[in-house]
């Protein structure tokens, strides 16, 4: 990785911090695959787009119906639980 991708990921990393009121370090539980039967979504304000068969990193899982997720993108943001497999 080149010094200018790794402050790309740390600038991203403390918006998202900012964002959702994260503290401390990012850590990722487990990856979860989009459902590929489930329709895609677009996403937009605090809901991440979602596309079939993408592997999400899980975050956190904040209720029964949103887990904070990030796509390979870098991108951190809510996603529909029931898009994802129990």
């Amino acid at each position: 990785m080149t010094l200018k991708e790794c402050k790309k990921e740390e600038k991203a990393d403390r918006e998202f911090q900012k964002k959702f009121k994260f503290e401390g370090s990012i850590h990722v539980l487990t990856q979860m695959m989009v459902d590929p039967a489930a329709t895609e979504k677009r996403g937009g304000g605090k809901n991440l787009p979602l596309r079939r068969g993408e592997i999400l990193d899980v975050i956190q899982f904040t209720n029964r119906e949103q887990i904070l997720c990030r796509n390979s993108q870098r991108r951190c943001k809510s996603a529909v639980a029931e898009a994802l497999p129990a």
